[in-house]
């Protein structure tokens, strides 16, 4: 019902982007600002971070976004304008520049900011490169976007998917930041999704949720949950669709081509973890409620104990017995098998709760791949989910060591 197309948040109708070096970053050859813009309102829904201490930017966007219409996306990289005296002043200065130099109101703009917390930041950079960010605006400048978002990112997550709804032809784009301070509790990073859907408010805040719950909400990369997370979903209408106002073939049309734009960047989020040399999949089958499935599938992705044994492509599957041990579900553990797989093949390493005798070679040679899938079966019900990760790596401890300074 849909495939994968070049564009990021521009392959949608009527969406421009842009990406500079402003100044707040030292290094001057990374961007640090980005902008997305529609040519006409959009419907518009964000969900957030759960942690209590959050970026200023947050707080300006639940206030914009209280009509759940926006018309534009300015973001900064470099400063998470967190625990700042002055941040929501910062924030709100920002949207009135960007509104003035987009000439649209300073309420109809999402503003999000990823960084370091707890460091001034001053409005200079904001004021002397605005008018240079608005005229960079390209139907062309997703990539540019992408890359004026990302910390300690490695690579651009960036996709975009056309898909049928009706008779009329749709799009979706993203691009997203993510590496480090990730777990779930949404957003577990900044995700900026476009769309030229025609969907109604209640509808498109329906879909946001149900699909962060599923993707972003099952990825961690370290356990820590980010002050500063967001993810924001824009459509303009410009597909001229028949409007979704229910929850219908269309509107799971548009869902499933929505949860698979945001499981690559789960994926890519995860994998692309600091440090990482793996992406770790952990696969819950038969669980007895959906809620057992997912606890289980995050409570294993989220051991260090095991992150660190995948790094090290070792199949010590205690650890991954003691991961669901402590977690809080609901299951027998005396029914739980476990299997380890990667594009080398597949091997069980625990079965009914107890040791299994498998080959250590080839566990090993299965462990060295970078995709990594543990598969847990708790022959306990009919409920699945999927979680993902990386591995915990000595890079990891030389990133976080002096990210600040």
């Amino acid at each position: 019902m849909f495939k994968d197309i070049d564009g990021g948040v521009c392959a949608p109708l009527g969406f421009q982007a842009s990406g500079i070096h402003c100044g707040i970053r030292k290094n001057k050859s990374k961007k640090d600002l980005s902008l997305i813009v529609s040519d006409v309102m959009c419907h518009c829904a964000s969900t957030y971070t759960q942690n209590k201490v959050k970026g200023a930017p947050i707080y300006v966007t639940q206030q914009h976004l209280k009509n759940l219409e926006a018309k534009a996306i300015i973001c900064n990289s470099g400063n998470a304008n967190t625990c700042n005296p002055n941040g929501k002043e910062i924030a709100d200065k920002i949207c009135q520049l960007c509104g003035q130099a987009l000439g649209i109101d300073s309420d109809d703009i999402v503003v999000a900011s990823t960084g370091v917390i707890g460091q001034p930041l001053s409005i200079e950079p904001f004021e002397n490169y605005m008018e240079q960010l608005v005229q960079s605006l390209s139907t062309q400048g997703s990539s540019d976007a992408c890359e004026g978002i990302m910390t300690t990112d490695t690579v651009k997550k960036e996709y975009a998917v056309e898909l049928k709804i009706g008779d009329k032809i749709c799009h979706i784009g993203a691009i997203a930041k993510g590496s480090g301070m990730i777990h779930p509790n949404m957003a577990t990073m900044l995700a900026f999704v476009t769309s030229d859907v025609a969907i109604n408010k209640e509808m498109l805040n329906e879909v946001i949720h149900e699909v962060v719950d599923d993707t972003f909400n099952m990825v961690s990369v370290d356990g820590d949950t980010s002050t500063n997370d967001m993810l924001t979903l824009m459509c303009n209408g410009l597909a001229q669709n028949q409007e979704i106002t229910q929850k219908d073939e269309n509107y799971y049309v548009f869902k499933e081509a929505f949860m698979y734009i945001c499981t690559k960047l789960s994926k890519a989020i995860a994998k692309d973890g600091e440090g990482a040399t793996k992406l770790l999949t952990c696969t819950v089958l038969h669980g007895q409620t959906l809620k057992d499935a997912k606890v289980v599938a995050k409570s294993v992705i989220t051991s260090s104990l095991f992150k660190a044994a995948m790094f090290g492509q070792d199949a010590n599957w205690g650890r991954i017995l003691c991961a669901i041990g402590y977690s809080p579900a609901q299951y027998d553990i005396q029914k739980i098998d476990v299997d380890l797989k990667s594009i080398k093949g597949k091997i069980r390493v625990c079965e009914n709760g107890g040791g299994y005798p498998f080959s250590e070679e080839k566990a090993a040679q299965i462990l060295s791949e970078d995709e990594i899938e543990v598969i847990v079966d708790l022959h306990d019900g009919e409920f699945e989910a999927v979680a993902w990760g990386c591995d915990l790596t000595y890079d990891y401890v030389k990133i976080n060591g002096d990210y600040r300074t």
